[in-house]
């Protein structure tokens, strides 16, 4: 029977069987916004009718026999960094155009094509910047396995959605650890595609941001990774073709690897005991089942390449962001467009040549020293909500522990272009969801799936609900 905890290929198989309608899909999950979702403010526009709209054309697909794609009928929220045709892009802020979007972004175009219905767009931080989900627009974005947590972000509401049972999966971006960090904090599969796996037309943040999704199962991100990674000849480049479909890989034996094991962040700062303890306990898991895991010290990037990307690539992608009205920007973020624009393009660019000639280090210990890179998602349990982006905008100009916490295991990933998944492998004494991340090399993501899969039969973690939440 499904429910709205179901697995997205469990309830793709069934639509594809005619056992359930996407039109039932659709009401149940818009049935479950208009209850729950004011709990935790994770969905923040929807338009009902358009979903049903497009529930009912997938209906009369499956009634036609026609070809169906890998999540036909699954209805998916689009981060509200992202645009849509039929659906505003707010950017998460006040300043922004608000007008409907009558082309998709790539991505959309994919999930599209896969045979998603679309069910809203979800919470963003403005801008994408900030690791927690709270914008002046639409307020603060709340953890359905504590209110009084974050979800993350920036991605939050895409997680709290997901883990509350408003979808049976989300899309998502990264470019930091915006997939992994609610992936973590909200007990999800949170997996970061390489550089160039999933097309975009502008590459964020210097070739840094990527999109994908949030899952709940490892087979689930699976198939969404095929359904969005097509190869596009249009763009500036494409990562290489897998040598099977993703979907093939979650169950498929992985012979032993070198695991490295990183329980110290790169950044320096503390890491509580919970985090490091869903590393370790994957460790263990990892070593049973014949893997070598070894604790390693990797080589990162320099501060000045990690300032660089903060202070010129970060700062100059918010001044660049299509306001209307810059003035309505969260105080942080108007603190960053003024740094940008005291910058040069000379600063901008050896910030980048920085970065591309410290990744090559980076990225060659993997396959050399280790195979992969297991650590935990965040050196921090999930942090309390409303209070990050006031400390923010009060202090734009200081550099923030709490924030530094949350992306220290994560935003390294992003600048060297490699492959990440979040798991939800721990849970902490008071009920909260901990991750662990395990990082391969280049375009590795198979690697990844089949360790996944394998953690995930050894200690599931799909059957878990939030209180209140439940079907």
């Amino acid at each position: 029977m499904v429910t709205a905890f179901s697995s997205a290929t469990e309830i793709a198989r069934e639509i594809s069987a005619g056992a359930v309608s996407p039109v039932e899909i659709a009401e149940l999950y818009l049935d479950r916004i208009d209850r729950l979702n004011p709990a935790i403010n994770a969905i923040v526009w929807i338009d009902p009718e358009a979903t049903l709209a497009e529930a009912r054309q997938a209906e009369r697909a499956v009634r036609a026999g026609e070809s169906l794609g890998p999540l036909h009928g699954i209805p998916v929220p689009i981060k509200d960094l992202t645009a849509a045709a039929g659906q505003p892009c707010f950017f998460g802020s006040l300043g922004t155009d608000t007008a409907i979007r009558t082309e998709d972004d790539l991505i959309v175009g994919a999930l599209r094509r896969a045979g998603c219905v679309l069910l809203g767009r979800s919470h963003a931080p403005e801008a994408g910047t900030m690791s927690v989900t709270e914008t002046s627009r639409f307020g603060v974005a709340r953890n359905p396995w504590d209110l009084s947590r974050s979800p993350a972000g920036s991605s939050g509401g895409a997680g709290a959605a997901l883990a509350a049972g408003l979808a049976p999966f989300t899309h998502a971006s990264d470019g930091g650890g915006s997939i992994r960090m609610p992936a973590s904090s909200n007990g999800l599969v949170g997996l970061k595609p390489s550089r160039g796996r999933v097309p975009s037309a502008v590459a964020g943040w210097e070739h840094a941001a990527t999109e994908g999704a949030e899952a709940r199962t490892v087979a689930d991100a699976a198939v969404i990774l095929d359904a969005i990674s097509e190869p596009d000849p249009c763009v500036m480049y494409n990562a290489p073709r897998p040598e099977r479909p993703y979907a093939a890989e979650a169950g498929r034996p992985q012979e032993p690897l070198r695991i490295g094991l990183l329980l110290e962040a790169p950044t320096g700062l503390p890491v509580d005991e919970e985090c490091a303890a869903a590393a370790t306990l994957t460790a263990a898991l990892l070593e049973a089942m014949g893997h070598i895991v070894t604790p390693v010290a990797p080589r990162f990037y320099s501060e000045r390449a990690v300032l660089g990307y903060v202070t010129h690539i970060m700062d100059a992608s918010v001044a660049a962001m299509p306001y209307l009205r810059p003035e309505l920007a969260e105080p942080y973020l108007r603190h960053r467009m003024g740094r940008a624009r005291r910058a040069s393009a000379v600063d901008y660019v050896q910030s980048a040549m920085l970065i591309q000639a410290e990744t090559y280090g980076v990225v060659s210990q993997f396959g050399r020293d280790f195979d992969v890179l297991l650590t935990p998602t965040m050196a921090t349990v999930p942090v309390p909500a409303g209070e990050l982006v006031t400390e923010a905008n009060e202090h734009p100009e200081e550099s923030r522990l709490r924030e530094g916490r949350m992306v220290s295991f994560t935003s390294w990933v992003n600048l060297a272009g490699l492959p990440a998944i979040s798991l939800p492998m721990h849970v902490a004494a008071d009920g909260l969801p901990i991750g662990a991340q395990l990082v391969a090399g280049p375009w590795r993501e198979d690697v990844l799936l089949r360790l996944a899969a394998a953690l995930e039969e050894a200690a599931p973690w799909a059957h878990r609900r939030p209180a209140g939440f439940e079907d």
